[in-house]
């Protein structure tokens, strides 16, 4: 039986349409043949986007810099580790700094992605690949920095659309042989949605209601410590913006973008913008504080990655270095798409990376 096929026969047992969250899920995660439980390459330029770690072994060096100012005898936990690049990263510029963690967890749910990462680990740092622990349940009393690199676009959105000055869900259905939108009858009431007052009739957006308990769960499993969420996201203001009237969701196949979630079904990435004044709230709902919000132009800039050009004596790697870094950090590029946000746990510490730019007050 296909993907398409068990989406399909879920509508079909539920005399309904699903939410959009539901498909969703079942797109990306569905035990066997989900897009990330599959055996298709995903990342780099064999799969279908490239990521910062990806793009610079500069981006984790980077973010070694910012975790070396907080260890302070703590461990890193990342979330969804991707093919491991950035964790390799990570580690290899704490080592140089000697300031390495005794152990790096990595939670991941694939395990196609946590042979992947595992292969990368072992073959780029095979002296310190026991520190490398992989995770099946929350760690607690955890004490440290959590990493979450491109991990909450990645979290099934519902979506919900302007009818009459109410907001309705908006739901998948499969009429005629195809997946397509169904209104849902009643308006939506579940959650909070933006005021209608000035958006335009047929006005799109997405609601993300499983962030608000992945963050009470990163807090609870921290006794101290920094969380850093790095993703393409923006304030309120700007995502219910009215002219942003289709919503965020994006798909990615091959290195091409659309904003159709009904083709490729498991066989590409479904993501949706985060909505970091939500993020805030939950967050500091949940207990933390919200310690920095930048982009991540700034973020890496305030931690000095134009130093790593300077120190590199070769002209071809100054070069090279010097291309990567543009695409880390200019607005044309990743640079003032992404965001990294921090929230802090009984820290205190003035954070390096939001020394150039801090926007907390304006989420």
């Amino acid at each position: 039986m296909s993907l398409e096929n068990i989406i399909s026969k879920t509508i079909k047992d539920n005399n309904n349409p699903i939410g959009f969250d539901i498909f969703m899920n079942l797109a990306l995660y569905h035990h066997q043949f989900g897009y990330y439980r599959s055996h298709k390459t995903i990342f780099g330029h064999k799969g279908d986007f490239i990521t910062a770690p990806e793009t610079s072994d500069l981006f984790g060096f980077c973010l070694a810099k910012q975790c070396k100012q907080v260890l302070n005898q703590g461990n890193i936990l990342e979330f969804g580790a991707g093919s491991g690049i950035l964790a390799a990263q990570i580690l290899f510029e704490l080592g140089r700094q000697n300031s390495l963690p005794e152990k790096y967890f990595i939670i991941e749910l694939s395990a196609q992605l946590k042979k992947i990462q595992q292969e990368t680990l072992k073959r780029t740092l095979p002296e310190i690949y026991d520190r490398v622990e992989w995770l099946t349940e929350l760690p607690t009393n955890f004490k440290g920095v959590v990493i979450a690199n491109e991990v909450l676009d990645a979290f099934p959105v519902k979506r919900v659309t302007l009818s009459n000055n109410h907001f309705y869900e908006l739901g998948v259905d499969f009429k005629d042989n195809c997946f397509q939108w169904k209104r849902f009858e009643y308006p939506y009431l579940e959650s909070v949605v933006p005021d209608g007052d000035d958006l335009p009739e047929g006005y799109t957006t997405e609601i993300n209601l499983q962030s608000d308990g992945w963050i009470k769960s990163l807090y609870n499993l921290m006794s101290e410590g920094v969380v850093l969420l790095i993703d393409y996201g923006m304030s309120q203001s700007e995502y219910f913006h009215p002219q942003r009237s289709d919503g965020t969701v994006k798909c990615f196949h091959k290195h091409k973008s659309n904003n159709n979630p009904f083709i490729h079904i498991g066989d590409q990435d479904i993501t949706a913008s985060v909505n970091f004044t939500d993020i805030a709230k939950s967050s500091i709902d949940a207990g933390f504080k919200v310690d920095g919000y930048s982009t991540q132009s700034m973020f890496l800039i305030s931690l000095g990655i134009e130093n790593f050009l300077v120190e590199e004596k070769d002209e071809k790697n100054q070069i090279k270095l010097a291309q990567e870094i543009k695409q880390l950090v200019m607005p044309g590029a990743m640079g003032e798409v992404f965001k990294v946000m921090a929230l802090t746990k009984k820290q205190s510490v003035k954070l390096d990376g939001f020394t150039e730019q801090n926007l907390t007050e304006r989420l």
